[in-house]
């Protein structure tokens, strides 16, 4: 059953509009300030901007990208996640989503790399995967092996993470010990029913999906599997936690990577938070279910990096 203060929570950040003085929830067009969204992203994230006690953050420009070790006490330096932030590939950086690496790192147990990918729509595919394999390739020159290293990220990053194990693969790199995806935006044609079935459960502005997808596709197919993941051949890929909430439009992009990944043979698991919002995982430990799914991703990435 689900908690009364998970209840409340996510009524509050379904119906924040009205908190502040809007009577309809916002609904994003080609005419939307993309800059208005990303300093709304990072006023937003300084609620959360905290750093839990035994972390400790090095900044580091990696071939020309803005980074950030987070690493927590007694972290294995020879074991990494990267992880790849969200925001729609329109927003996001290592200072919004310092809080809640630093935790997830906390928690976990291992040195995370957050780093910031050129956005669009100045910047549109393939520059957030190029930026992606550049820093990848990059842990190798600095000693890391593959076995050592898990991609996760959320939402947008969840969904470029499994397009950059795509991409890995495509130009055999050795692949990665696991990968975690939470919320993960696989699906950037936005086809799936959860798009207009879950908008008025869902925290993401009305249409954002859409307008996020333009810009992020430019001129090229929105099926295109480096892209949209979804689409790819997922057969060889390592193992896979996927996480997502069911009152989010990206729960079908979710859920179908899961099938789609276990008829390919990929060692996956899915689990979905009934009643849960995008990326609720993340906000542990605000309410139970948050921790507990939180626990089980952190438990995975234990037994897969060791």
């Amino acid at each position: 059953m689900q908690s009364i203060k998970s209840k409340i929570f996510n009524f509050i950040m379904r119906h924040r509009h009205l908190l502040q003085g809007k009577i309809k929830k916002e609904t994003f067009d080609f005419n939307t300030s993309i800059e208005k969204f990303r300093e709304q992203c990072e006023k937003g994230a300084s609620r959360y901007a905290k750093l839990p006690q035994g972390i400790t953050i090095k900044d580091e420009n990696i071939d020309g990208i803005q980074s950030e070790w987070i690493i927590p006490a007694g972290a294995d330096p020879e074991k990494l996640i990267l992880y790849v932030h969200g925001g729609g590939y329109v927003s996001g950086s290592c200072n919004d989503h310092r809080g809640f690496v630093s935790k997830f790192a906390r928690d976990s147990g291992y040195v995370n790399l957050v780093y910031e990918y050129r956005l669009a729509p100045e910047h549109p595919f393939p520059a957030a995967l190029d930026d992606s394999i550049k820093i990848y390739k990059s842990l190798f020159e600095r000693g890391f092996k593959a076995k050592d290293i898990l991609i996760a990220g959320e939402s947008a990053g969840g969904g470029l993470a499994l397009a950059i194990l795509l991409a890995i693969r495509e130009q055999t790199l050795p692949l990665p010990a696991a990968a975690v995806a939470i919320s993960p935006w696989t699906d950037l044609t936005c086809s799936s029913a959860s798009y207009s079935t879950k908008n008025k459960r869902s925290v993401a502005p009305l249409n954002s999906w859409i307008v996020f997808s333009k810009y992020y596709v430019g001129d090229n197919p929105a099926d295109l599997p480096l892209i949209s993941p979804l689409f790819g051949d997922l057969r060889g890929l390592p193992p896979i936690f996927i996480n997502s909430g069911t009152d989010d439009e990206l729960f079908e992009d979710g859920e179908k990577f899961y099938l789609k990944a276990k008829e390919a043979g990929v060692d996956v698991t899915f689990r979905s938070g009934s009643g849960m919002v995008h990326c609720y995982p993340l906000l542990a430990p605000m309410f139970r279910e948050a921790t507990e799914a939180m626990e089980e991703i952190c438990d995975f990435i234990r037994a897969k990096l060791g």
